[in-house]
């Protein structure tokens, strides 16, 4: 048994609002569970100098964690004078993963930045950041074509991402934090529909064979169809 509850393939409850803030071009709102991230995408017309004038267009993004979104307050890394490479890691994940389902010669030669803001964490965050860093992203793209700044959608698949790992020995998809904080084996898998982005996977207490990887393969594709579905119930 899970200490949630759920069944092994049950994902936690799931809700993506839109439009939460003021100034923002996109802006969502994303639950998993107990795991709230805010996500903003701001558009710049430049890009970064070393794709200046290629017609290319460049999405980014930068994550951090508010200082009580955990059970004890965590210090503000501005005090601190640098990121942590944990931040560091997860934000460079979070806008590798959105460029790759992105079309950068339709968006042109802008750059979007998506900020991910976790407000409370329960394990998932850099996933739960992921997916609703593309409903952000995706709401400041159609705003560029409801201005007639784009002829054509540049992205044409839901990205999304979801943990999977070994927790008692089985194979359970999205991981909450006490079952992450003692699981054998910890995944995030990053999918735009049936195509893999990227997956992480690390043996934390104990090796895995590859039948469990596809287990927890199976699991992840299985996640990332509802919450493509979540993703496209946001933007009606």
């Amino acid at each position: 048994m899970r200490p949630s509850g759920r069944t092994l393939d049950e994902m936690r409850p799931v809700s993506i609002e839109t439009g939460v803030t003021k100034h923002a071009e996109g802006s969502c709102l994303i639950r998993v569970g107990d795991t709230h991230v805010l996500c903003t995408a701001s558009i710049e017309d430049r890009v970064p100098p070393f794709i200046k004038w290629s017609g290319l267009g460049w999405v980014t993004a930068e994550y951090g964690m508010l200082p009580r979104s955990t059970g004890s307050r965590m210090r503000r890394e501005a005090t601190a004078g640098k990121q942590g490479g944990r931040t560091v890691e997860i934000q460079r994940l979070i806008g590798r993963s959105l460029r790759a389902g992105t079309d950068r010669v339709i968006l042109g030669e802008r750059q979007i930045t998506v900020d991910c803001d976790v407000i409370q964490a329960d394990g998932g965050t850099r996933c739960a950041a992921i997916t609703g860093g593309w409903v952000a992203l995706k709401l400041a793209v159609l705003k560029l074509i409801k201005a007639g700044e784009l002829a054509d959608d540049p992205l044409e698949q839901p990205v999304a991402a979801v943990s999977c790992g070994i927790y008692a020995g089985q194979p359970v998809l999205d991981l909450d934090y006490p079952e992450d904080s003692e699981a054998g084996v910890d995944g995030n898998f990053v999918m735009s529909g049936e195509r893999m982005i990227e997956v992480q996977m690390s043996a934390e207490g104990a090796t895995f064979s590859r039948a469990q990887m596809d287990d927890l393969m199976g699991l992840a594709q299985k996640g990332v169809s509802e919450l493509g579905r979540k993703q496209r119930e946001a933007l009606g």
